[in-house]
C-alpha cells in the first residue's frame, strides 16, 4: 500500500535536499567487476550507445587524470561517475539518483543519449569541490550546487548540497542530444522544475522548492514579463538580465503544465513543430488553450501566489 506523506520544510533546508531515488523503486544494478588497482572500477553492463569497451577505454583515459587514489569510478551508462566519497556512496549516488533520474527522464522526455561519454564528478564536499574545479577544469565555480561544462564533457557537483541540482544538470545534456534548438527557458525550466522532486505514479514529478518565494515576491512587485517575452529570450538576455526571475518563471510554467497534466504533451508538440515556432509560445497557447496569454498570465500568477512550499512524497513500498 502507497503511503501518502505531506512534509514542510523550510526554506533553508530545501537548499539540501536530494532528489534521491529512495522514494523509488530500487535498482536491480549490481557491480559487475572491480579493478585492482588504486581508485576502484564499477561497471554497469546494461545497454547503452557506446560498448562496454568504448567505456572501458573512456575510464583508461579517466584514470590518467584522477587527483588521488581517493576517487572511485562507476560506469552508470550513459555517464561515468567519478567522486571521492567512500566507492560504497558513489555507487549508491549513480543508482539512485543517476540511474533513477535517467530512466525516468527518457520515459517521458528524451529518446537519445548524449552523443559523447560525459562525465560527472561528484565531490564530497564544498573544499573538494572548488579545489578540483579549479585542477582540474580550470575554472572558478560560479555557483555553490554545481554545474554543467558542455566543453569539459562533464556535469561538475558538490554533491554534499544534495542531489537536487545533480538532476537539475542531467537534463542538460539530454536537451542537447535530443533538441538542440530549445530555447532557454525550457531548457531551465524543465531542470529546474526536477531540482525537487519525486515520483508519482512511476513518473518523475517536480516539487515547489525554494525558487517559489522569489517568484511570488516578483509577482508582487510586478517584475514577471510576458510569456511571450520569456520564451523569446535568447541565451544573452535570459542569463543577464533578470536571472533568477527567467528560472522561476519557466519553473513554475513547467509546473503548472506538470501539474495539469500536460507538460509531456507540450514537450512532444513543441519538439515536433520547433522549425514553425522556435520559441514554443505558439505551442504553448495550443496546449493551454489560451488565446489570450495575457490573461492566461493573471490566472497563472493567482495559482502561483497560492502556492506553498510544503510537497508530498509518496514513498514506493517494495
Amino acid at each position: 500500500m502507497n503511503t501518502k506523506i505531506r512534509i514542510f520544510i523550510p526554506l533553508a533546508l530545501l537548499l539540501l535536499l536530494a532528489c534521491q531515488g529512495s522514494w523509488a523503486s530500487k535498482s536491480n544494478l549490481q557491480p559487475k567487476a572491480n579493478d585492482p588497482g588504486s581508485s576502484s572500477l564499477l561497471i554497469d553492463s546494461t545497454s547503452g550507445g557506446f560498448t562496454e569497451a568504448d567505456f572501458t577505454r573512456h575510464v583508461e583515459q579517466l584514470k590518467k587524470k584522477l587527483p588521488s587514489p581517493e576517487f572511485s569510478v562507476v560506469i552508470q551508462r550513459p555517464f561515468v561517475v567519478v567522486g571521492d566519497e567512500p566507492p560504497k556512496v558513489v555507487q549508491q549516488h549513480a543508482e539512485e539518483t543517476i540511474k533513477w533520474a535517467v530512466d525516468r527522464l527518457k520515459q517521458d522526455f528524451f529518446t537519445n543519449d548524449p552523443k559523447e561519454i560525459l562525465d560527472i564528478w561528484l565531490f564530497k564536499d564544498a573544499a573538494s569541490y572548488e579545489k578540483h574545479t579549479r585542477f582540474l577544469f580550470g575554472d572558478e565555480p560560479t555557483t555553490p550546487y554545481g554545474y554543467y561544462s558542455s566543453k569539459d564533457k562533464a556535469l561538475i557537483m558538490n554533491i554534499s548540497t544534495g542531489g537536487g541540482t545533480l538532476v537539475h544538470e542531467i537534463v542538460h545534456p539530454f536537451m542537447e542530444a535530443n533538441f538542440p534548438a530549445c530555447p532557454p527557458w525550457l531548457n531551465e525550466g524543465l531542470g529546474s522544475l526536477y531540482e525537487q522532486c519525486g515520483e508519482v505514479g512511476g513518473h518523475i514529478h517536480g516539487f515547489t522548492n525554494w525558487r517559489l518565494p522569489a517568484l511570488q515576491q516578483a509577482i508582487k512587485a510586478g517584475k514577471v514579463p510576458p510569456f511571450k517575452t520569456l520564451t523569446a529570450m535568447d541565451s544573452s538576455a535570459f542569463y543577464n538580465n533578470g536571472k533568477g526571475t527567467n528560472y522561476a518563471q519557466s519553473r513554475y510554467l513547467c509546473y503548472y503544465m506538470q501539474e495539469k497534466g500536460v507538460l509531456v504533451k507540450f514537450y512532444q508538440d513543441f519538439h515536433a513543430h520547433q522549425k514553425e515556432d522556435p520559441t514554443g509560445f505558439k505551442t504553448l497557447q495550443k496546449i493551454l488553450a489560451q488565446k489570450d496569454m495575457e490573461v492566461f498570465k493573471k490566472n497563472w500568477e493567482k495559482y502561483v501566489l497560492g502556492l506553498g512550499e510544503e510537497f508530498e512524497l509518496r514513498p514506493v513500498r517494495p
